[in-house]
């Protein structure tokens, strides 16, 4: 054994190079006959998705912006796919109910997930989160930015954002702003216009944006900054009055209100971004295919006219890849963390 050992571990180069070359060219070969399995796998899976109808939750209930951007781009999204597409209201906690129901599902394209920023706000402002926004989901697609909008009492006196302001900081914590609950986009944007600002104001919570409404109709708040779908039609009926848009531009259904920026508030943007996502682990290819299917939707003529009406933005070339709902998603995960941690704003 002493004498074999020695041998062994003396073996000539050229033995131990050709040894190792026909190893590796034997791993070059194995992998690629693994690649080419998996490709003809994607190819056999993608053309028999899909089989079924797929579910699409809405983690809200139905008759908010939220459902109705989600219930137009199912439809156009059953015409390009064949199979229905069926909106399943999973409402409750701020959206993370149906988030979580999306997270627990099987990867296979049947259960997807439609959500608005609130999933970017869910990891600041709920402390127990059992899922990973930036993990645990497979971003498909950006699916509609809508706008946000400051709407006033009719009988409060400022009328414009250097009126609110300079009102605000003469008597702090006596302009009510309401929302629509914590988390809600309108308690984000109270908490994003307080803060920029720099004003001290008192904070309505309501279970919705209705009751908020109502409240501010009949006066007893004084604010509230909502999305021209819930406002628009109060504004026009003379109800509510509008103080100013945050968009880069002015909205074109609603050009006589100005932006904040044309106001005196440079660099005041929000729009309540939509994005559509599967389970984590989902195919690429299975990706590929339901983004095809968004893409297809945005791109209907019926959809761009109706969402033209309701003021929502739609998202194009490179920003409807995957890729881009993946970083969206996780700058605006940083951009609001500290703006919720300074209003101490939690959720149980």
């Amino acid at each position: 054994m002493r004498t074999a050992l020695p041998s062994l571990l003396s073996t000539p180069a050229t033995a131990a190079t050709a040894s190792t070359a026909s190893s590796s060219g034997l791993g070059r070969f194995a992998r690629r006959l693994v690649a080419a399995a998996l490709a003809t796998c994607s190819a056999a899976a993608l053309a028999a998705y899909p089989e079924k109808p797929i579910t699409l939750v809405v983690p809200y209930a139905a008759g908010g912006s939220t459902d109705v951007l989600a219930r137009v781009i199912a439809e156009l999204m059953t015409r390009d796919l064949g199979q229905q597409v069926i909106v399943d209201n999973a409402g409750g906690a701020g959206g993370t109910i149906g988030t979580s129901k999306v997270v627990r599902a099987s990867n296979d394209g049947y259960t997807l997930l439609l959500h608005n920023m609130g999933i970017a706000t869910a990891p600041a402002l709920y402390p127990k989160l059992t899922f990973d926004v930036n993990t645990d989901l497979a971003p498909i697609a950006l699916a509609g930015d809508v706008p946000m909008i400051l709407v006033r009492n009719k009988n409060f006196e400022p009328a414009t954002v250097a009126d609110l302001v300079k009102y605000m900081k003469a008597k702090p914590g006596e302009v009510r702003f309401s929302h629509a609950g914590v988390g809600a986009t309108s308690h984000l944007c109270a908490m994003l216009f307080n803060q920029t600002a720099d004003t001290t104001v008192t904070m309505v919570p309501y279970r919705g944006t209705g009751p908020a409404l109502q409240d501010l109709i009949a006066g007893n708040v004084d604010l509230i900054c909502d999305q021209p779908v819930a406002t628009g039609p109060h504004v026009q009926a003379g109800l509510l009055k509008a103080v100013a848009m945050a968009t880069k531009t002015r909205v074109p259904t609603m050009p006589e209100v100005p932006t904040f920026a044309e106001s005196g508030m440079p660099g005041f943007e929000l729009a309540v971004w939509h994005g559509v996502y599967a389970p984590k682990g989902t195919s690429p290819a299975i990706i590929a295919r339901l983004n095809k299917a968004v893409r297809a939707a945005l791109a209907d003529p019926g959809l761009v006219k109706r969402f033209g009406e309701m003021g929502v933005s739609i998202p194009k070339g490179d920003r409807l890849k995957p890729e881009a709902l993946r970083a969206h998603t996780a700058a605006e995960i940083k951009r609001w963390a500290p703006v919720i941690k300074a209003a101490g704003a939690k959720a149980e």
